[in-house]
């Protein structure tokens, strides 16, 4: 089991979590807060991309959606996302598949993304590892931009995406990538949280490529927020 932990003390949920399943981390809990405080899917009906063991999706379900779909590729993230789903009584829609392969033709009031976003070494994204769950390519942007280019076709009309992602993975970017596609998008949110596990472990790699300073072991996490154009 870990724990999600909130912006107080203590847990907020406790999740099942097999190897090879994203542990919800600080990530996370801010898109999860960002979700709560704004009001974004109470009567709504929301799609959680990437679900991982899927603690966007309890979010959504708690802060009173209409409805919830959760979508993972990953096998054993869609029977952990079931798992923790039935722990917790929420009622969400789990789903196993590429992305928005398995919500084709749907449309969403309010979709929530905690995607791959880590730099790499390589484009070639691992499988079978648990590093799936936050290699995102050599920019960390490979999954990010499938996102922004995919999503104004999934939601409703006022339809709104909060996808959080690091710093490091360039939110200017996915602001533009999500105008490119008829969006209207902006960060809505900058914090900073210590180097997790992972981002420690690429520091050095951080470094050499000039995204990180010598010895940073402090990470700005920010929420980009967007909507259909109108």
């Amino acid at each position: 089991m870990t724990a999600l932990v909130g912006p107080g003390p203590r847990p907020d949920l406790r999740l099942f979590r097999p190897p090879g399943v994203y542990r919800a981390q600080s990530d996370s809990a801010v898109l999860a807060e960002v979700i709560r405080r704004g009001g974004h899917a109470s009567g709504r009906h929301v799609l959680d991309v990437g679900t991982g063991s899927g603690a966007l999706a309890l979010a959504a379900s708690r802060a009173g959606a209409a409805s919830v779909t959760a979508v993972d590729l990953s096998l054993r993230s869609v029977l952990a996302t079931r798992v923790n789903c039935a722990l917790h009584g929420a009622r969400v829609a789990v789903r196993r598949g590429d992305l928005f392969a398995p919500v084709a033709g749907r449309r969403f009031d309010l979709v929530v993304a905690n995607p791959p976003y880590v730099p790499a070494e390589t484009d070639d994204l691992p499988r079978h590892r648990s590093a799936r769950c936050w290699d995102g390519g050599v920019d960390g942007r490979l999954v990010v931009d499938r996102i922004c280019a995919a999503v104004a076709d999934h939601l409703s009309a006022d339809g709104v995406l909060l996808m959080v992602h690091s710093a490091v993975s360039g939110p200017g970017a996915t602001v533009e990538r999500l105008a490119a596609a008829g969006m209207t998008a902006s960060v809505v949110l900058r914090t900073s949280v210590p180097y997790g596990p992972v981002m420690r472990e690429r520091a050095a790699l951080l470094e050499r490529r000039g995204l990180a300073a010598p010895g940073e072991s402090v990470e700005e996490l920010v929420v980009v927020e967007a909507r259909r154009a109108r």
